[in-house]
């Protein structure tokens, strides 16, 4: 209860700080096809102090990074599909729906707390690397450091493209193919995004009957008696992500708050809630039975049909390859019929 609250009191300055900048095709190495030769420049992303907006940052690597810590759990479980457990001496934020296919490794890794660590505790490992998500890099208590604070201290770091504006899924290919670059491991590297490209046409290839997109608002949610929409804007990873589902987010363009009073104006065809279980928080279902009574919300599609959906925390604000599993789920669980 205590890691959903944390997440649920910083989510917005968190993903609206990682939300910004843009994304492009950013690495420049002396690779060979199969073996790293250093030195390795990767077009990262930066932030200045108290700003919101992105910069590209080249990050140049005489070597392979060898000891690294990750501050998320999505992160961490990225490194570890492309065989760099050995890599990793510290984990971040651990709370979230495990990777099953990872999960056994996972649990061997140093674990740092469930909460977003600090930037005392990630350099108290000793690494030469930070990794993960970009939200997280700043100098606040719960941030692990800024880029340019950790460079100026000479640590490297690698701001997951997936977590500033512009990013997608599809910048989620990019990272692995600049972590298979910068490691030596580029056939794991391949291996994996082709894992993860086949798993995406087969979810587009079951929904391919499904003509209309539906609209749809989140409803961040910690406490089943408070409705709060969030819109996410310029969360183009997040926004991206629901449309492999056929789900468009009708406030995706939307600036500041969201009343309820819009929410029933606007009237969305499903509601998506976040799935605070695997951090002890309130179960789905406490919540839907919450929003399915709730008299001011009755005359919504989405109440009256039934349409409200949970999706874990980190398949929707992980920023990584993760988040096809949270759209695998929710595409079974809308579509069934379509999966059979």
């Amino acid at each position: 209860m205590k890691k959903k609250l944390l997440a649920a009191a910083i989510l917005i300055s968190l993903i609206t700080l990682s939300a910004c900048g843009s994304t492009e095709k950013k690495t420049e190495s002396s690779t060979s096809d199969k073996a790293a030769a250093y030195p390795v420049t990767i077009k990262n992303y930066g932030r200045a102090e108290a700003t919101a907006e992105w910069k590209d940052v080249d990050q140049t690597f005489d070597k392979a990074p060898e000891r690294v810590v990750a501050n998320t759990r999505p992160a961490a479980e990225l490194l570890l599909h492309l065989g760099l457990k050995d890599k990793i001496v510290g984990v971040g934020a651990v709370f979230g729906e495990p990777d099953k296919e990872v999960e056994k490794e996972f649990d061997q890794l140093h674990s740092l707390g469930e909460e977003y660590i600090s930037k005392e505790i990630a350099l108290g490992e000793d690494p030469d690397l930070i990794f993960g998500r970009g939200g997280l890099f700043d100098n606040a208590e719960w941030g692990n450091g800024t880029v340019n604070t950790l460079n100026e201290m000479g640590m490297k770091t690698f701001v997951l493209a997936s977590s500033v504006t512009g990013g997608t899924y599809e910048s989620v290919y990019d990272d692995i193919e600049n972590l298979g670059n910068l490691f030596g491991v580029q056939d794991q590297a391949e291996a994996f995004s082709t894992k993860l490209k086949t798993r995406q046409k087969a979810i587009q290839d079951s929904l391919s009957t499904i003509k209309e997109e539906k609209d749809f608002a989140l409803l961040f949610i910690t406490d089943p008696n408070e409705v709060s929409v969030y819109g996410a804007k310029d969360e183009t990873f997040f926004n991206d992500l629901f449309k492999m589902v056929k789900l468009n987010n009708v406030y995706a363009e939307t600036e500041g708050d969201i009343s309820i009073e819009a929410l029933i104006e606007t009237d969305p065809e499903v509601l998506i809630i976040p799935d605070w279980t695997t951090t002890g928080g309130v179960s789905p279902e406490e919540v839907k039975d919450a929003l399915y009574s709730n008299a001011k919300l009755s005359s919504l599609q989405a109440i009256k049909n039934k349409q409200i959906y949970a999706v874990d925390y980190n398949y929707m604000f992980g920023y990584g390859y993760i988040g096809i599993e949270g759209m695998e789920l929710l595409a079974k669980e809308m579509y069934p019929a379509e999966f059979k």
